[in-house]
């Protein structure tokens, strides 16, 4: 394999090189920040390379793997994590202006995990500053500048876990750590063509993370493969007694085979009406592919409720309450993108009474999901209605008559449940398109094993973006 082959490799396959000593932890690890070098600046994608501390990690790693201690499939690979995670003596800048040279005296409970397990932090990746809770409008949402797709520099990578998103797509890390409020796991994943899985919510701690909405924010891994995504959600998952949402379960992840009875996918009715003609005709085609596996009912009604209403509602408050002292110091005019200057004023006008009835709906909405997808192993859809938006257009603007998506991510988050995308072909502008499964919570086992069904059969999770052409 060339190095370029080891960039882009799956987990499961640098794993077993480490483990054959056909390549060292130590070698890997420069691979990594090499090209790290060469392209995070390119892409935006980068806020600190953690060379010092990487070194240091892979030379342990290699050590422990020689004389026999091996810890895992993780042991020796190199990761990114999104800059909204705490990391001990290193800046966790939440990609934000007015904390640029913030540094905690701890790491947060995914990277200790992640460390426990052999891996080895390369890079902080970038992100939309505030994990994009004051209302940005366009793509220059960072003191980094925009996130750059690796398949069209003049694209957006996607937000707000837009470093992870290009870092992985462009074989910069292994794989990285994106978190989700309300889609920013699933959108970078879609627009870069990587598989991302947002958790059920409690599956993973978010003690050491930014916090945006305590009642919303997710962590999940960022990946090429939906087998790769089970192998980190192996690690990182579990009860954590520093963060009083997560759950006591474990989630572990060992064979990527399917079930042996047939699974049944419900098909969202009217989830392409409003989407990109490529977007359409794609998910039209891997819809044939998913009937090889699975039993798939068209034509699903979707619960309707105002999703995305509440969802805003709730960040809205919940953020206001989170940047609080931000907002009032005035300090929020120190952030780069024109509506986050002024988007926390807004968010303060929320009131207790739109906050609780917010609430109150989402307890009815939660419960009407739950109900739906329990007829389900999954459910189905587009993951984005359009491919990557321009870099320097307004969001509104880029692609007009588009829908930005179905109701399946303001509604999976609103409700907490896990969802895994992954690439299904290419659109507009030689950008990715993606679709997304969803099942009721606790459900990422069969998620995954469904995605690793898909992936099996199809190639687009091994196309290369052209940025080393």
């Amino acid at each position: 394999m060339t190095e370029k082959d080891i960039a882009f490799a799956s987990i499961r396959q640098l794993s077993t090189l480490i483990r054959t000593r056909k390549i060292s932890p130590v070698e890997l690890t420069k691979i990594y920040i090499e090209r790290l070098k060469k392209y995070g600046e390119k892409l935006g994608a980068v806020v600190t390379i953690t060379e010092e501390l990487a070194l240091k990690q892979a030379k342990q790693a290699e050590k422990e793997i020689m004389s026999g201690k091996y810890r895992g499939l993780l042991h020796g690979i190199p990761f990114g994590a999104k800059d909204l995670l705490a990391t001990q003596g290193i800046p966790t800048t939440w990609g934000a202006e007015p904390y640029r040279n913030q540094v905690f005296n701890y790491d947060a409970t995914v990277i200790k995990k992640l460390y426990n397990a052999g891996a080895i932090l390369v890079a902080k990746l970038s992100m939309v500053e505030l994990a994009g809770g004051m209302g940005y409008d366009d793509a220059d949402a960072s003191f980094t500048g925009p996130g750059r797709n690796p398949w069209n520099l003049n694209f957006w990578s996607g937000g707000s876990s837009s470093g992870p998103g290009a870092a992985v797509s462009a074989g910069l890390v292994a794989f990285a750590i994106g978190s989700e409020t309300s889609g920013s796991i699933l959108t970078p994943s879609a627009f870069c063509g990587i598989t991302g899985l947002r958790p059920t919510y409690g599956l993973v701690s978010r003690y050491g993370a930014m916090a945006l909405s305590w009642t919303l924010d997710k962590l999940g891994p960022m990946c090429r493969t939906a087998d790769d995504c089970g192998i980190v959600l192996s690690a990182i998952a579990g009860y954590d007694p520093n963060d009083e949402t997560t759950i006591k379960t474990e989630f572990k992840y060992s064979s990527k085979s399917l079930p042996k009875q047939k699974l049944k996918i419900g098909v969202i009715k009217g989830t392409t009406d409003k989407a990109q003609p490529e977007v359409k005709q794609n998910f039209e085609e891997s819809l044939k592919v998913i009937s090889e596996f699975a039993t798939l009912e068209y034509d699903v009604e979707f619960p309707n409720y105002p999703w995305g209403a509440v969802v805003g509602t709730i960040i809205d408050a919940e953020g206001a309450s989170a940047f609080y002292d931000l907002i009032m110091s005035g300090k929020i005019l120190e952030l780069k993108n024109k509506r986050d200057k002024v988007g926390g004023y807004s968010m303060l006008q929320v009131s207790a009474v739109e906050y609780l009835n917010a609430m109150r709906l989402r307890k009815k909405m939660r419960k009407a999901l739950e109900e739906f997808l329990s007829k389900y192993d999954a459910i189905v859809a587009p993951t984005r209605a359009s491919v990557a938006y321009p870099i320097g257009v307004d969001f509104d603007k880029a692609y007009p008559g588009v829908s930005g998506g179905p109701a399946l991510i303001p509604a999976g988050n609103a409700a907490g449940v896990p969802a895994i995308c992954l690439p299904n072909g290419f659109g507009q502008n030689n950008l990715p398109t993606s679709i997304q499964f969803m099942g009721k919570a606790l459900s990422e086992k069969i998620l995954i094993q469904i995605a690793n069904a898909y992936q099996d059969r199809t190639d687009w999770h091994l196309k290369r973006p052209p940025i080393d052409d």
